[in-house]
């Protein structure tokens, strides 16, 4: 199963090697990782999206809390929250084809961020499944390039997904 944790860290050097150091050295994979500062330049925040069962995910929160420079992890799948990535899709398009691409990104609410008489660049940013589903749709005209972000995750509600009050 998709977990997504957060971990909150110093914002120092190696911090993110070490965390890096710690999946691969276990054998556990990142799907997605996303890394940067918090309102507070002391600390960042990693948003590392993995798979595994119950157990397997249970270690990786146990094997990050011993790491020096972590404060918080917190999975934030079980909670109420809102996950986002943005992708830009390079895609084929022609005349004839680029008034269907242009109904396409609206309709997904993307944005046309670069047009030349072969292409189009679009920006769009969602859920997985909203993302995977206009990828899906994009195909028949030929994608050139996809680059992602990687997720982020807050959780709803008026306390922060890491509790910073602990922090300071």
């Amino acid at each position: 199963m998709r977990h997504i944790i957060s971990v909150l860290v110093e914002n120092k050097f190696g911090v993110l090697s070490r965390v890096a150091g710690l999946f691969s050295g276990r054998g556990y994979n990142i799907e997605s990782l996303s890394v940067n500062t918090t309102h507070d330049p002391r600390f960042s925040v990693m948003t590392i999206v993995t798979s595994g069962d119950e157990r397997i995910i249970e270690q990786i929160i146990k094997q990050l809390r011993k790491l020096i420079n972590v404060i918080k992890v917190r999975d934030v799948t079980p909670m109420d929250h809102i996950e986002r990535e943005m992708m830009l899709v390079k895609v084929h398009a022609t005349s004839k084809t680029r008034p269907d691409i242009f109904n396409i990104v609206n309709t997904f609410r993307g944005k046309v961020v670069d047009i030349t008489g072969e292409s189009l660049i679009v920006e769009i940013t969602g859920t997985d499944d909203k993302n995977k589903a206009f990828l899906k749709v994009l195909e028949p005209y030929g994608i050139i390039e996809v680059i992602k972000t990687g997720f982020v995750a807050i959780a709803r509600g008026s306390k922060a997904t890491p509790d910073y009050s602990k922090t300071s």
